[in-house]
């Protein structure tokens, strides 16, 4: 079973109870989110809008990340979200790196995720195709002061989004 499908299938478990009006233990924990000592204002705020659904998207990344960045794209209208989550107190050229790129639009689309490393010796990694819930997750050992692109068409292959970001701040 691939990640997404386990993810998934935790996600459904737990909707599930909450449909019985059962709590399952680890709901309460879903809920919560770790920033990077680095998130900006507009992430914290992003998160905060939507704290359950945030929390749910930063499992995916697996434990032990901090949430970077978060950004509606491709503006207010919000596509789609983009994440990036590190695994230090913030950025700098070897931290480690994970992006996901959210689907908010309620239906499949084309979607891409592509992290890129600085370091040249290092080949970028993506996760691209018809997606329902996420693009990714993809990491890098080594991504901050990389980029993170963004990529979202409709079924007449539409640019919805177009975006390319810097993975971390390397001040």
């Amino acid at each position: 079973m691939t990640t997404k499908k386990r993810v998934l299938s935790a996600f459904s478990a737990v909707a599930a109870l909450g449909a019985l009006g059962l709590a399952a233990p680890q709901a309460q924990a879903a809920e919560t989110i770790h920033f990077s000592p680095k998130a900006s204002a507009a992430t914290r705020a992003i998160a905060k809008a939507d704290i359950k659904a945030v929390a749910r998207t930063s499992n995916v990344c697996g434990s032990g990340w901090n949430l970077y960045n978060a950004e509606q794209l491709p503006d207010n209208r919000r596509f789609g979200t983009l994440f990036t989550y590190t695994r230090d107190s913030g950025g700098g050229s070897d931290t480690p790196t994970c992006a996901i790129f959210d689907n908010n639009t309620g239906s499949k689309k084309y979607m891409k995720v592509k992290l890129c490393s600085n370091y040249t010796d290092t080949p970028c990694k993506s996760d691209e195709g018809w997606f329902s819930e996420y693009a990714g997750p993809v990491y890098q050992d080594r991504g901050g002061c990389g980029d993170v692109y963004a990529i979202m068409k409709d079924s007449a292959g539409h640019v919805l989004v177009d975006a390319k970001r810097s993975a971390t701040s390397c001040d």
